[in-house]
């Protein structure tokens, strides 16, 4: 396997050494919408779209992809989100505004949140979304305040932490009893009983989320198998009728090449057999089943492109290459740990050295990939990490005042730019002096 293996499937080189990604030169794009510049294939996000409906439904029949859009998501993700027919999971009342913004289908949007204002949920509630994910029973006590105001009942599900350990990094593992997400299950039976008396609410089901980038299959069968369990027993003592099951998302991606991902299939395999094994088990009626996709969509899509500016070699200890960019664009390194892969994009087919890229940011933890082979890098190159589309953009800020970069989408040899690079006038323009 090589580097190429990890950008999106339209990656190739040309007869100059040059990467290309949907028929783009990555080094043209480069120089023309200059750098840090973050680009999207769009035949990646609409094909991994088409992917995991496909896998599940082939295996579940009544499932719903929605995307999660903390990965990512702006007006034109959104657009594609829509077309391809998936719904929304939406965390803040910004992003419910990006929704709107481009006529989503307020109906497909789940609204999710362990700290909802007030606001929000009453403009969730004027919107109309399709469900609210209550989280707590704060949350609870006032959205059923607030519905009662409603011509008709609010669809709800409720937020459980089934307490699995996902095996991943801790700042990303939200299924265990030890977070801030969700009810507990000991707690679990109050929240029920307290939704099922609410006459202005109807409870249709139940959600958990294990948490983010999970390589094994075996803590959602683990999940599955508890929540059932849960579901059966809330039945026999509240009459509930478990209607929707929302089992989140947090499906892997392969980052480097020696951490391969399991195949979207094997996720929809011990999904949809868990469900359908346990509810005969049980004897509890099929629900329909959700699943919120959000890295594993937008991340092989996005790739990151930095210039070249100081090589810095320390003889014996290391050579810096350090770029445009850094933790104020891609902050995962710095805040994880995460790792990755790069190339450089005019020279892609050469042979190097070990090298370490660092970012141009005040800090020593700015360091993006350590100890990686690269050809002979000079000021002007161009480095392309692949595996940018989730979690570097949303979490990117200004610091040393530095400007967010652009993003362009490239298909069939076009590129379009769908968020223009910061100005001095944006970074500003909220001051007052």
């Amino acid at each position: 396997m090589s580097r190429l293996s990890l950008f999106p499937s339209t990656a190739e080189v040309n007869n100059q050494g040059h990467l290309l990604i949907g028929g783009c030169d990555t080094v043209d794009l480069a120089a023309e919408f200059g750098t840090p510049l973050y680009l999207f294939d769009e035949f990646g996000l609409r094909s991994k779209c088409a992917e995991f409906k496909a896998e599940f439904g082939r295996r579940y029949k009544d499932t719903t992809v929605i995307y999660a859009a903390k990965a990512f998501m702006n007006g034109a993700l959104a657009t594609i989100f829509k077309e391809e027919g998936l719904g929304l999971d939406v965390v803040s009342g910004g992003e419910l505004g990006i929704a709107q913004s481009v006529c989503f289908p307020l109906d497909r949007v789940y609204f999710h949140g362990n700290n909802k204002s007030a606001e929000e949920l009453k403009w969730a509630l004027r919107c109309g979304v399709g469900r609210i994910v209550v989280d707590n029973f704060h949350e609870l006590g006032m959205l059923t305040e607030m519905a009662g105001g409603q011509d008709s009942a609010v669809d709800i599900l409720l937020r459980l932490s089934p307490g699995v350990d996902p095996h991943t990094h801790k700042y990303i593992a939200t299924g265990v009893v030890d977070s801030k997400f969700g009810f507990p299950l000991v707690s679990g039976e109050e929240a029920v009983a307290q939704a099922v008396s609410a006459s202005n609410l109807n409870l249709v089901g139940l959600h958990f989320h294990l948490g983010s980038l999970i390589f094994g299959v075996e803590p959602y069968q683990e999940a599955i198998e508890l929540i059932l369990d849960f579901a059966a027993e809330m039945k026999q003592k509240h009459r509930f009728e478990l209607r929707e099951l929302d089992v989140g998302g947090g499906f892997a991606i392969q980052y480097t090449l020696d951490s391969p991902a399991p195949p979207i299939s094997a996720y929809a395999e011990v999904i949809a057999s868990g469900v359908i094994g346990k509810c005969r088990e049980l004897k509890l009626d099929l629900p329909w089943l959700i699943i919120e996709p959000g890295r594993s969509i937008a991340g092989p899509a996005g790739v990151a492109l930095y210039e070249v500016g100081v090589v810095k070699d320390i003889p014996g200890v290391r050579c810096y290459v350090s770029v445009d960019g850094g933790m104020g664009d891609n902050i995962r390194p710095a805040l994880y740990g995460a790792k990755y892969e790069a190339v450089v994009a005019n020279k892609v087919l050469e042979e190097g050295r070990e090298v370490t890229i660092a970012g141009k940011f005040c800090e020593a933890g700015d360091v993006l990939i350590r100890d990686i082979i690269l050809p002979p890098v000079s000021a002007g190159d161009i480095i392309a990490i692949p595996g940018c589309g989730a979690y570097c953009l949303p979490q990117s800020s200004n610091f040393n005042a530095s400007l967010r970069p652009p993003i362009v989408l490239v298909n069939k040899g076009k590129a379009r730019l769908i968020r223009r690079r910061e100005t001095l006038a944006d970074l500003t323009q909220c001051d007052l002096v």
